[in-house]
């Protein structure tokens, strides 16, 4: 059952990833590919500033991929044993609220058991 809920979870994270990835991050290395395309479009600049250009061209997506990461991996290494632990103790308190009602529930079922029989 915990198992279930880890599923829905792990797709929830990999939903809101796709949609960071088509919302933010391909706008971002579009812009990168037409700024280092710039770059190159300078026949006046020399090898080496055209390697700068291209790398100043990089960092916002390596600055947007990183935070993605870290964020991701900060959040689900240092929250996970966090997350389990209360999940668990939902489950364990569900099924004790649970079990305390069988016993009602079980008198109901055979006072409306026996009067179906009269």
């Amino acid at each position: 059952m915990v198992e279930l809920q880890q599923l829905q979870v792990q797709e929830a994270v990999d939903s809101m990833v796709k949609s960071l990835e088509g919302e933010n991050i391909w706008k971002i290395q579009g812009f990168m590919f037409q700024c280092s395309t710039s770059c190159c479009e300078g026949s006046q600049a020399s090898m080496q500033q055209v390697h700068q250009c291209i790398k100043c061209c990089h960092v916002p997506l390596a600055q947007a991929q990183a935070l993605v990461t870290t964020k991701y991996s900060i959040d689900a290494g240092s929250k996970e044993l966090q997350v389990k632990q209360k999940l668990e103790s939902c489950v364990t308190k569900c099924v004790d609220d649970h079990m305390h009602l069988i016993p009602t529930m079980t008198e109901k079922m055979k006072e409306a058991l026996s009067s179906i029989g009269k």
